[in-house]
């Protein structure tokens, strides 16, 4: 089964946005950063998800983003599905910090227990089928509006339609350019929405 393994960042500023990586999440080898000019603007068409176990942890992650110079898009709050937020990096990156359980029950510690890749798709049907083609065996599927694919590898990966990820992240949904992102684990291709995948892994590591 193909998996998702790694993800490579590109950012202007490469410095600092090892630095707010570091201080912000600590993401270890599943966040690789790459410099680069290439043009973006608006919406990137993709969402990074860290999930955890509790809301303090949630709190304890969003602060440390804030801390590290990271704007707010959607504050922590509680939801029908749990409690989380939403942030933008420096590098521009969205990220969204969530647990479905909507109390404490231990200690808070701002331990990450999945990183979740969110392609906002065009044709989502479209999308599952080419991932499909390439070895991803799906595990959730709803329609043509969302489906999650089982996980191996470090990163989850799900699609979702690009305006209704958008509208989740607090965004507008138009968007041109680069994605800023390279995806590691399945062999070389672009999918039906540009996203590359560059097999192997990235060569250089982001410190935890």
């Amino acid at each position: 089964m193909t998996s998702l393994d790694a993800i490579t960042l590109e950012v202007a500023d490469l410095a600092a946005a090892e630095r707010f990586y570091a201080t912000a999440f600590g993401l270890g080898s599943r966040l690789r950063l790459r410099a680069s000019q290439e043009p973006a603007t608006g919406f990137r068409g993709f969402t990074l998800s860290l999930t955890v176990a509790q809301p303090g942890d949630v709190d304890v992650l969003i602060g440390a983003a804030i801390d590290a110079g990271a704007t707010v898009l959607k504050p922590a709050a509680k939801s029908i599905w749990g409690y989380g937020g939403v942030v933008q990096a420096p590098d521009g990156t969205i990220w969204k910090v969530a647990t479905s359980s909507k109390k404490d029950s231990g200690p808070i510690t701002g331990a990450v227990q999945d990183v979740v890749l969110l392609i906002g798709a065009s044709d989502v049907g479209a999308s599952k089928q080419c991932y499909v083609d390439h070895g991803f065996a799906v595990e959730k599927s709803f329609g043509r509006m969302y489906v999650q694919f089982a996980s191996t590898g470090g990163i989850k990966l799900g699609l979702y339609r690009r305006r209704a990820l958008a509208k989740d992240a607090g965004v507008a949904p138009e968007g041109s350019g680069s994605h800023r992102v390279e995806l590691h684990g399945a062999g070389e291709f672009t999918d039906p929405d540009g996203f590359a995948w560059a097999s192997g892994q990235p060569v250089g590591q982001l410190g935890a």
